[in-house]
């Protein structure tokens, strides 16, 4: 019997239907979280060969001894996963100090992290990037936007979501970089780019072929509505378009990706750009080796008539799957904010499209800073109906 250690199996809180697969597949899922027991739902208790509780999953000390306790009591761990960009770094040190080969291992993190490193696989990988300097001083920065031009974005260079980013559209927004930025972080600086994000979100096999894809589009920058406090509006495609499956393929190719879940982010020109090429262009943004967070999974679910977490802990258990994708549709996101006065009222939403609403529900408030306070996810079958919908959820009185 294969066994598994999942990291924080309780949060996100639909991370558990990973664990609940997993078992189904006849998996030892050995959870190493930090909520008591007793205060985990019944769901994420059922999911579970056993839990183990430290005080802080921060504390890699106790983690590692919690690892070592099932590895006394069930044998050889043979995966580690959080499917989580914040403990990324942690199951690849678990797997590097207890010899586990299914994964990332302490010496891969850079490459995976540092959007910098993220570049140079961008562009082994035939993928168009954008100029960019490692932040050093006020004229070296100057000399960079002399040759690029303003405005520029700068962004921790191993970061996570839009923490700590700035647009910077003039010197007086530069002097108030260099005050307000982190004093022991290195920054990354961009020229800034018109664009869209598109993604490519796929289950990647033990021989690093894909086993489920598809893809989502972001209209508006994480960065602009953390910043703004703005809805967070997204969508699952219908179908992945052939340049972003493309350009996937090839990244994962290049990272050498195997039994994974990816979330390889590029950007879609929305003008023309004189160092990427014409509006419709694909370029870089970055590589996130784990599953788009949030419900983005369950998105998926709607989007594609399917079930990702069980495709994926099929290939975890299997290296395959018989679970195929049905029919297809546009899941939009639409996370919306308590301080806004919106014309169209829950109630009134939710009997227009009654048909269409998939989940209403309260965001956790670790997330609404980046998904809005309160969300509905709904799917259509056309773009049009998809557009329709936002248009409803966001006008304000």
């Amino acid at each position: 019997m294969k066994n598994i250690i999942f990291i924080s199996p309780n949060f996100p809180t639909n991370y558990w239907r990973f664990c609940r697969e997993l078992k189904n597949n006849g998996l030892n899922v050995l959870g190493i979280g930090d909520q008591p027991y007793d205060e985990l739902t019944w769901e994420q208790q059922d999911s579970l060969t056993e839990y183990y509780k430290v005080e802080t999953l921060e504390d890699y000390d106790e983690v590692y001894r919690a690892a070592a306790f099932f590895t006394f009591k069930y044998g050889r761990i043979d995966f580690v996963e959080s499917n989580n960009e914040y403990w990324l770094e942690n199951d690849a040190r678990l797997r590097t100090d207890f010899n586990i080969n299914t994964g990332f291992k302490l010496e891969d993190i850079p490459n995976i992290r540092y959007k910098s490193k993220m570049k140079e696989y961008y562009i082994r990988a035939g993928v168009p990037v954008a100029r960019f300097h490692l932040v050093d001083d006020m004229k070296g920065c100057e000399k960079f936007i002399k040759e690029v031009g303003y405005p520029v974005f700068a962004k921790p260079d191993n970061g996570v979501g839009a923490s700590h980013t700035f647009k910077i559209k003039d010197k007086n927004d530069l002097v108030r970089f260099f005050e307000d930025k982190w004093p022991q972080t290195e920054y990354i600086m961009e020229e800034f780019i018109n664009a869209e994000i598109n993604s490519y979100d796929a289950i990647i096999d033990s021989q690093g072929n894909p086993i489920f894809e598809a893809g989502n589009v972001t209209p508006m920058s994480i960065a602009d509505i953390v910043n703004n406090a703005d809805n967070s509006l997204f969508y699952i495609v219908k179908d992945l378009a052939p340049d972003t499956k493309k350009y996937g393929r090839a990244m994962v190719k290049e990272y050498g990706v195997k039994s994974r879940f990816v979330h390889f982010e590029f950007f879609r020109l929305l003008s023309d750009h004189p160092s990427i090429g014409k509006a419709g262009t694909l370029m870089a943004l970055e590589v996130n080796m784990r599953p788009s967070g949030g419900l983005t999974p369950d998105m998926l679910n709607y989007a594609r008539s399917t079930d990702v977490y069980k495709i994926w802990a099929d290939m975890i258990a299997f290296d395959r799957t018989e679970l195929t994708a049905g029919e297809h549709y546009f899941c939009g996101f639409a996370g919306l904010r308590y301080s806004k006065n919106y014309k169209n009222s829950v109630t009134v939403i939710n009997k227009k499209y009654a048909d269409n609403i998939k989940l209403y529900d309260v965001v956790d408030s670790a997330l609404a800073p980046a998904m809005g306070d309160y969300v509905y996810l709904a799917a259509f079958k056309t773009k049009k109906q998809l557009e329709k919908f936002y248009s409803d959820v966001t006008r304000e009185v």
